[in-house]
């Protein structure tokens, strides 16, 4: 069992920082390399760049719970929602680019 959570690639975890305006404010995001495939993945089903992704699930947390304490935990817990919901679909495989 180890093997297959440990044995994944390393890409998989490397920390990406992408720098995104939220709430006017320029920022920087790190998350591993997975986290950011899901996100961009999730704001396609969107019909959104994932800026605009981004900056829209900020505002809506914002909206709902008066403050966004760590919103790369937010993302996150998006992405493993997304994943637990099944929008991902069960077939597909998480593709990494090196080329970030």
């Amino acid at each position: 069992m180890c093997e297959v959570f440990a044995g994944q690639d390393p890409d998989r975890y490397r920390p990406i920082n992408r720098s995104v305006r939220i709430a006017g404010h320029s920022t920087s995001i790190q998350l591993e390399a997975a986290f950011w495939v899901l996100i961009d993945e999730i704001a396609e089903g969107q019909g959104m760049a994932t800026s605009r992704f981004l900056s829209t699930l900020y505002d809506e947390a914002l909206a709902i719970n008066g403050s966004v304490p760590n919103f790369a935990s937010l993302l996150r817990t998006s992405c493993l929602i997304h994943l637990m919901s099944g929008a991902a679909g069960n077939s597909r495989s998480l593709q990494i680019s090196t080329a970030a």
